[in-house]
């Protein structure tokens, strides 16, 4: 038998866990739905990351107005979205990183060569290459969100099931 890589579904799921367990506990109780921001290091599809974060009810308090139609409470502009802990192909997870590009140039989706946002923007060819990783990424983000519901990871953690909401705000809906 021989030893296979470690996905990159498998990495966020372990690594995902220890990002819940470090959710201070006195916030907890206040914690009305959880975030999974993705987003990309220097707009790079190459780089990509998911922030685990959460909003609280105190956070919707600050955000609402007297008319408010919950719009505070589930649109995502208005939450918590910066200090949380990311994973993916960042540099504060190298062994993430490591898995994600193994994975992707295993997949054949992987480009090499320098960066820019305009060269995605004006090159049809650079902008076709980033479609397979940004929707690489998302499915794994989402099947890790649904994986955590199923496994009852968020409700051992946080006391009680949650909501899990995901998000990339280059690609809203």
């Amino acid at each position: 038998m021989t030893d296979r890589p470690e996905t990159l579904l498998a990495r966020l799921r372990t690594a995902a866990v220890g990002v819940l367990a470090r959710f201070p506990a006195e916030l907890r109780p206040e914690i009305y739905a959880l975030s999974f921001r993705v987003w990309r290091v220097d707009d790079d599809d190459r780089r990509p990351y998911v922030a685990i974060g959460h909003n609280t009810e105190t956070q919707y308090e600050r955000e609402r107005d007297p008319d408010d139609d919950g719009e505070a409470r589930w649109n995502y502009a208005y939450w918590l979205l910066e200090g949380f802990e990311t994973l993916g192909n960042v540099p504060e997870a190298p062994v993430g990183s490591r898995v994600y590009e193994e994975e992707v140039r295993g997949l054949g989706v992987w480009y090499d060569g320098e960066f820019g946002l305009d060269r995605v923007l004006d090159d049809e060819d650079v902008a076709a290459r980033a479609a397979p990783l940004r929707a690489h990424f998302c499915d794994a983000v989402i099947d890790l969100a649904r994986h955590l519901h199923a496994d009852g990871v968020i409700e051992r953690v946080v006391g009680r099931p949650l909501p899990a909401v995901v998000f990339d705000m280059a690609r809203p809906g």
